[in-house]
């Protein structure tokens, strides 16, 4: 008999815990400890990345675009507000291009 109540309790223990909804991977949750006390932080990595990046072209950015677009060597020759200039060797010899300073690096 005893036997038979510590198999039925196993089972319905086992149940329980193969129920139990698992927390979601895409958001962090932190404690941050504080004046008032440890509170969750929950974070979503996806939206934190998005918010921390500029709206513009970084200089890395400009050189793998124009990695991408043949050009060896390439290095950022002048940065403004509008566009990021890089130059570098071409099959046909020094060449340069340019990107308009926007999210995605057009060429302008």
């Amino acid at each position: 008999m005893k036997m038979l109540k510590l198999v039925a309790a196993l089972s319905v223990a086992l149940v329980s815990l193969a129920s139990t909804p698992t927390m979601s991977t895409a958001q962090d949750v932190e404690l941050r400890l504080g004046p008032d006390g440890v509170r969750p932080v929950i974070r979503d990595r996806d939206r934190d990345r998005d918010r921390n990046r500029r709206g513009g072209c970084s200089p890395s950015e400009a050189r793998a675009a124009a990695r991408d677009e043949g050009f060896r060597r390439a290095e950022v020759v002048r940065v403004t507000d509008r566009s990021i200039t890089v130059r570098g060797m071409t099959r046909n010899g020094p060449d340069r291009i340019t990107f308009a300073n926007r999210r995605g690096c057009p060429e302008i």
